[in-house]
């Protein structure tokens, strides 16, 4: 080609010459908008959609025997019981069964669409939490030497309160031994709460499974804050020097924290233990999607002011040990004394919107 020619000029008064130009950028402004767009309906799969869904594909593969057990009215006074003790200790003690439809009632196709659907409410890390909690009762059958069934790693049960939709108003619980999840949906609104994650044993201590831990962080993160206090911090913290043999709110219908002290105010905390008090809290809020999981961590960002850290029991490793967060709107609860100091309890209550009692209050008077 000879350089000094010059280049055609079409009759737009633009050179020919860079339409191969000009075309490779429409290619690549079009492609990048099919990917905005795809992002954009990514995006759009938010957790009720996808809970609603996978909800929606568990009931369809049930008989009519399974699904009486699994769905309920949103409106039952069932959808507000809930326990973390085994099946059989809930018959003991209640004088009726764990409701909903069970694990060891479903087909393996059907455990594939309920575990799909439990999935969908958590995160990696809550669902990696969950099942290790459930393997647990095999390590618990085994050094029990139980032949009646009570340490049963598929007696867990999965209940559903209306008609799961996007917009709607529905829930569902996923509840066995060591794990009571609740999950509530008004409006197109979530409301994820009580949450209770347990572990017995905490750590395993032999067999094949040994070095174990189902919920080490949580048990890490707390100690790790508690050693880094003062000595004048840790006085003020430290609420009963032998930690409670449970969680205070236990499986209560309504949290409260009636006479208990507040312990140390989360103002009086330099900035490291307040990442060390942050990282705890996020701990728990990180069991969930993003979408719930951004919603907690922005509800302790507006109330970390206004927070309490307090210790009950031994800081030392192996020793019975209880501590809590407690915020206006939210607490958790933490404790680790039963079994030799080997056995979690670890629950985070909504003092206002458990079971989406806020929610339902919003929608009553918005539809008024």
């Amino acid at each position: 080609m000879n350089l000094r020619q010059p280049l055609p000029i079409n009759r737009y008064g633009k050179s020919d010459k860079l339409k191969p130009v000009r075309s490779t950028i429409l290619r690549l402004s079009l492609a990048l908008g099919c990917v905005a767009l795809l992002g954009t309906a990514y995006m759009r799969m938010t957790v009720q959609n996808q809970l609603s869904d996978s909800a929606n594909s568990f009931l369809a593969s049930l008989n009519d025997e399974q699904r009486a057990k699994a769905v309920f009215k949103f409106e039952d006074e069932e959808r507000f019981f809930f326990h973390f003790i085994p099946a059989e200790d809930v018959a003991k003690r209640y004088g009726r069964p764990r409701k909903g439809v069970g694990f060891m009632d479903l087909t393996a196709p059907q455990r594939h669409l309920a575990h799909a659907m439990i999935t969908a409410g958590l995160s990696q890390q809550g669902a990696i939490k969950a099942s290790t909690i459930m393997s647990l009762d095999d390590v618990l059958r085994i050094q029990e030497k139980d032949t009646t069934g009570r340490r049963n790693s598929d007696k867990y049960f999965l209940s559903v309160f209306g008609t799961p939709s996007e917009k709607g108003t529905w829930g569902f619980r996923f509840e066995g031994h060591h794990i009571s999840l609740h999950f509530s949906f008004v409006d197109g609104k979530a409301a994820v709460s009580p949450t209770f994650f347990g572990s017995n044993p905490a750590e395993v201590k032999e067999g094949p499974r040994k070095g174990l831990r189902a919920l080490p962080r949580e048990e890490d993160l707390g100690r790790e804050l508690v050693m880094s206090l003062t000595a004048d911090q840790f006085k003020t913290a430290l609420v009963n020097e032998k930690a409670p043999d449970d969680i205070l709110t236990s499986a209560d219908r309504v949290a409260a924290l009636k006479g208990q002290p507040n312990g140390l105010a989360a103002s009086k905390l330099n900035a490291k233990q307040k990442e060390m008090l942050k990282a705890l809290v996020e701990e728990y809020a990180n069991n969930f999607p993003e979408e719930l999981s951004a919603a907690r961590k922005a509800q302790f960002a507006k109330l970390a002011s206004q927070a309490y850290f307090a210790w009950a029991g031994v800081k030392e490793k192996g020793g019975p040990h209880y501590y809590r967060v407690a915020t206006p709107d939210f607490l958790i609860e933490y404790d680790c004394t039963q079994n030799g100091a080997n056995h979690i309890h670890a629950m985070w209550r909504d003092l206002k919107n458990d079971w989406g009692q806020d929610l339902l209050k919003a929608h009553v008077q918005n539809a008024h």
